[in-house]
């Protein structure tokens, strides 16, 4: 099995800044995928942000320019710093993972417990 921790949320003024992790853990050979989504009350789960293994990151248009995505490939770590915060961005934020579990396998869709992030004006 697959395990996804998030870390990082928390309770933050507009402006601010908060640092999210994510850590994965268990049978993994090779990880395609890590990304962050986020579901505010009311609405659809929405992608925030997404890297692959060519390190090409993708961003939802709300939070280019603020958000960074990064990885640690060798410790099976992804990150996302979120600076200039607004109201709109609260939310709880999951984070995602496109799995291999063995050679020749194929890819499964993993997701953390998800993690609080509030933001007040």
């Amino acid at each position: 099995q697959v395990q996804l921790v998030e870390s990082g949320g928390g309770l933050v003024q507009a402006g601010g800044s908060l640092r999210l992790s994510c850590a994965a853990s268990g049978s993994i050979f090779r990880i395609n995928a890590m990304g962050w989504f986020r579901q505010a009350p009311g609405k659809q789960r929405e992608l925030v942000a997404l890297t692959t293994n060519d390190n090409s990151p993708r961003y939802a248009e709300s939070v280019k320019g603020r958000f960074t995505i990064s990885r640690d490939n060798a410790k099976n770590l992804a990150y996302l710093q979120m600076n200039s915060l607004k109201s709109e961005d609260t939310a709880v934020y999951y984070c995602h993972a496109k799995v291999v579990r063995r050679w020749h396998a194929g890819e499964y869709d993993y997701w953390g417990q998800g993690t609080q992030v509030t933001v007040s004006s």
